[in-house]
């Protein structure tokens, strides 16, 4: 037994445990972090979130030196790409900021334990089979991993996931990618900008299942025009792997005839699982679902006492800053504070171009709860800085409460939309009506005018459309 007796030990290093790890600290716990990958972060921050932003970022850049600069009258004559040089970036990215977690966790004084930890006892976590940690208190923040398709095996090299998408030595001249939702098309978006011929196969009858319908469609087609092919209602069979391409077998997923499909690369990206197995917390009599994702109450404690749960090994949305939020609240009850998260505002991203941003209930919800509302939208187009700026797909579109006003839901698509759904997010967590919203003084010319406008719409008055 180990002689340091520990407050709380975490076994997990991602956004949801390093950030628990901190804040308890920061509230006067001895804590231990323990974490297996060898650097802290966990998928978002070394295999997901982080590097995939350095490459939207550095294709964006590039399909820009192609395709958009010369309106502005700068003219290149030849753009190359140095695709090693791109990866390059995209490690130093990720490097540099794994390193900054460590300086965070040596500042705040907390232990962090390299190695595979396992609930070995109430109040003891195992630390590769020998190192025991003794604790008052267990939280488990081991994150999720790619979920996996029957008949399609991954190899990470020519059927890869998404840790394997972001490490393509070269640009595939056809890239499928399995699944509609954020991080298919991501990640098909990169590759797209860089050359290759994209194909999304979707099993539902929309993409980006889950967002609201309308913002889905308008999506859908401005992916169309920018050239994804785009097959819906399709299930991917079995995969044929020859020397340098593979061969696909889909049909559609109300039953029908076979066909095929043939790629350089393929992504398989229908979703992630919970990271529960193997833990030891079963043993111990931790109640899990079907799917593997641990039930927790209210204060995020699981059915054994001195056992806490958070991030996407839990239900609910799996966003790295749903588990951050989460780690905070985990640590401040620990302490004997009120941890509370909202997650009826939490935002959801996509950070494609344009991206697309939501808060609240989509349309689709609010007439599944026979909610009356009223609906407000404004197109980009007509927005004076997303014109100068050149950048004018997408729309603004607020739901309010059609009796009290009271904002219920937001959807953008658009440039830096990721960065102003955050005004949204702000006015809902404050209960701001519609009318709030466009009352009160937006800066011009900015993209967020948009929303005031939208928010005046919802009174039948936008004064710009």
């Amino acid at each position: 037994m180990s002689e340091t007796q520990y407050d709380v030990v975490i076994v997990g290093g991602g956004p949801g445990g390093y950030v628990c790890a901190i804040r308890a600290a920061q509230l006067g716990l001895k804590v231990a972090c323990v974490e297996k990958r060898g650097a802290l972060g966990g998928t978002c921050l070394n295999v997901g979130c982080i590097p995939s932003k350095a490459l939207l970022q550095s294709s964006e850049k590039f399909d820009e030196t192609q395709h958009e600069l010369a309106a502005h009258g700068i003219k290149i004559s030849k753009a190359t790409l140095d695709l090693k040089t791109m990866l390059g970036r995209k490690d130093k990215v990720v490097s540099d900021l794994t390193k900054g977690i460590e300086f965070l966790f040596k500042k705040n004084k907390v232990d962090y334990v390299k190695g595979s930890g396992e609930i070995s006892a109430k109040g003891e976590v195992t630390v590769d089979g020998k190192t025991k940690l003794a604790t008052k208190n267990i939280v488990i923040a081991t994150g999720s991993d790619h979920a996996h398709l029957p008949g399609v095996e991954i190899d990470e090299k020519q059927i890869v996931s998404s840790t394997g998408a972001l490490d393509l030595q070269k640009v595939p001249k056809h890239l499928v990618v399995i699944g509609g939702g954020y991080i298919g098309l991501e990640m098909g978006a990169v590759w797209q900008r860089l050359g290759a011929e994209v194909t999304v196969v979707e099993f539902l009858d929309r993409l980006l299942p889950g967002m609201d319908v309308e913002m889905g469609k308008a999506f859908q087609k401005f992916l169309k025009k920018k050239g994804f092919n785009i097959r819906l209602g399709t299930k991917v069979t079995g995969a044929n792997k020859a020397a340098s391409n593979v061969t696909l077998t889909v049909e559609p997923a109300k039953g029908g005839d076979a066909e095929e499909i043939k790629a350089d690369a393929v992504l398989v990206a229908i979703g992630r699982k919970p990271y529960s197995e193997g833990l030891g917390a079963e043993k111990l009599g931790v109640e899990m679902d079907k799917r593997g994702f641990i039930q927790v109450d209210k204060h995020y404690q699981t059915s054994v006492p001195g056992i806490y749960a958070l991030g996407d090994v839990i239900p609910g949305p799996m966003l790295a800053h749903k588990a951050e939020y989460e780690g905070e609240a985990v640590a401040e009850i620990l302490a004997g504070q009120a941890g509370h998260v909202n997650y009826d505002t939490c935002p959801g991203i996509v950070y494609t171009w344009p991206e697309i941003a939501y808060v609240g209930k989509s349309e689709e919800e609010l007439k599944e709860a026979g909610i009356e509302y009223k609906v407000g939208k404004f197109p980009m187009t007509a927005n004076s800085r997303a014109r100068a700026n050149g950048f004018t797909e997408g729309f603004v579109k607020l739901l309010a409460d059609a009796k009290t006003d009271r904002l219920l839901g937001a959807h953008i698509m658009g440039a830096e939309a990721g960065n102003t759904i955050h005004e949204l997010v702000m006015a809902m967590e404050f209960q701001a009506t519609a009318e709030d919203v466009g009352r009160a003084f937006h800066g011009h010319p900015t993209l967020n005018e948009a929303v005031k406008e939208a928010a005046l719409a919802v009174h039948g008055h936008p004064i710009h459309t």
